[in-house]
């Protein structure tokens, strides 16, 4: 009786081991996907971790989406095993339009991946902010930029403000900033010149440089859209 139980625990452990072995040997995905949102080429800055997106695979008994979102300069990546994949943004998501299905549903962007790929996703937005430039001086930040509106008629929007941020790290928003200053849109006279200046507060510790970056919101649309970040001296 007592070597049957040790014939059966040697064969359980040997089983368990040879699942654990299953499990272990599975590989992690190898390929990957890369890319960026753009507009006629252009990347669409945006809000890090703010505007997401969706990935579907099928036919691995699973249909939920893989989420994660986009960088503040519009990149994406993702790990991926190969194989097709639907691309998506959920509707109402992005200082842009989507494209979206004749249901309303948000489109999908076909990929198909098969070792490391990298690919533009096009949106097309409610307005660029064109050739921003920034100089400092006298304890400021000074930025000068157009404002070039895409989408026009019916679907249009209005622009309800605009601000000119600064940061000590490269995550520059309306949450992460040391100064700020915004202009409504209403107040906007030319926009093909506008100007903003914000005053550079006591930076503690000190440092040498500072990051700074123009974000417009747009009426009824929760996202803004940003321009690239800029790394300024201040020596």
């Amino acid at each position: 009786m007592m070597k049957q139980q040790y014939i059966w625990s040697f064969l359980l452990i040997v089983l368990t081991s040879i699942t654990a072995c299953k499990k272990d040997n599975y590989s992690p995905p190898s390929s990957k996907l890369t890319g960026r949102i753009v507009y006629q080429g252009t990347a669409i800055d945006v809000e890090y971790g703010q505007v997401p997106f969706q990935l579907y695979q099928y036919g691995f008994g699973k249909t939920g989406a893989m989420e994660s979102t986009f960088a503040p300069d519009g990149s994406f990546s993702a790990s991926l095993f190969d194989g097709t994949y639907k691309f998506i943004i959920p509707n109402g998501q992005g200082p842009f339009q989507w494209k979206q299905t004749p249901s309303g549903a948000p489109d999908s962007v076909t990929i198909q991946v098969q070792g490391n790929k990298t690919i533009d996703i096009d949106v097309t937005p409610y307005f660029m902010i064109r050739s921003p430039q920034f100089t400092t001086g006298n304890a400021q930040v000074n930025t000068t930029f157009k404002i070039e509106q895409i989408i026009t008629g019916a679907a249009a929007r209005e622009v309800e403000q605009v601000s000119l941020y600064i940061n000590k790290t490269v995550f520059v928003s309306g949450v992460d900033n040391i100064a700020k200053s915004e202009v409504d849109g209403k107040d906007i006279a030319n926009r093909n010149n506008v100007k903003l200046s914000v005053n550079i507060p006591a930076l503690v510790p000190a440092q040498n440089y500072i990051f700074a970056r123009i974000g417009l919101k747009i009426v009824g649309v929760e996202d803004r859209i940003f321009s690239p970040v800029m790394k300024l001296s201040l020596q």
